[in-house]
């Protein structure tokens, strides 16, 4: 309980320090420092590190969850298992990797919690196939438009185009991920595509009328 009011303290911290610019970028040698003081079960220790990977954290939370409340939910969640499971990190790989890996498992768990069966059926939808006439890529739009088009996606588009997209896994890795086929990852990411593809060119045809 102190470790979940230490972490929603810390966020509301976080957000006004942002805003006044006080924090100050880390130096990378610093880092193994943080992550032993966190071993340690060291305030200190445990809000640096918070400080230096929140801002990416969230903003995965933001582009898997629907909404800013559910997102802060998973995201302070999954920060107390960060900390809980931290003496666990070998320090072999990314840091940042494995912070995330644990993020997106909460969240995906999360997703399939909401559910009450599991929201990866393949059901075959012919208004939501991705064309190749105008890649998402070279169309451009804002990025916070392009968030609110992503998050209102289905749970199911909406997860495996942020793996495939944002967190750059392979179909194989996804599937193997959230228990579905590969095919099945294909088709969601192609109605993901699809979705987004509509909206963004009708955002672009409205653009131009106006």
């Amino acid at each position: 309980m102190l470790l979940v009011v230490f972490i929603k303290d810390s966020f509301l911290r976080l957000l006004k320090l942002f805003l006044q610019n006080q924090i100050k970028p880390f130096l990378k040698d610093d880092l193994e420092k943080y992550i032993r003081q966190c071993m340690q079960n060291d305030r200190g220790g445990q809000l640096k590190i918070y400080q230096l990977f929140s801002p990416v954290l969230y903003g995965i939370c933001l582009k898997y969850m629907k909404n800013e409340d559910d997102a802060k939910d998973v995201f302070q969640e999954a920060f107390v298992i960060v900390f809980q499971k931290i003496g666990q990190y070998k320090f072999e790989g990314s840091f940042e990797g494995w912070l995330k890996r644990i993020f997106i498992n909460k969240l995906i768990e999360t997703l399939n919690k909401k559910k009450k069966e599991s929201f990866f059926l393949d059901v075959f939808d012919p208004d939501t196939d991705f064309t190749e006439e105008e890649e998402l890529d070279t169309i451009p739009i804002e990025q916070e438009k392009l968030l609110e088009y992503i998050r209102d996606l289905p749970d199911q588009y909406r997860t495996v185009f942020n793996l495939y997209v944002f967190e750059k896994m392979k179909h194989k890795d996804i599937a193997e991920l959230l228990k579905i086929s590969e095919g099945t990852s294909k088709s969601n990411l192609n109605r993901a595509k699809g979705i987004l593809q509509k909206r963004i060119l009708s955002l672009k045809k409205n653009f131009k009328i106006a």
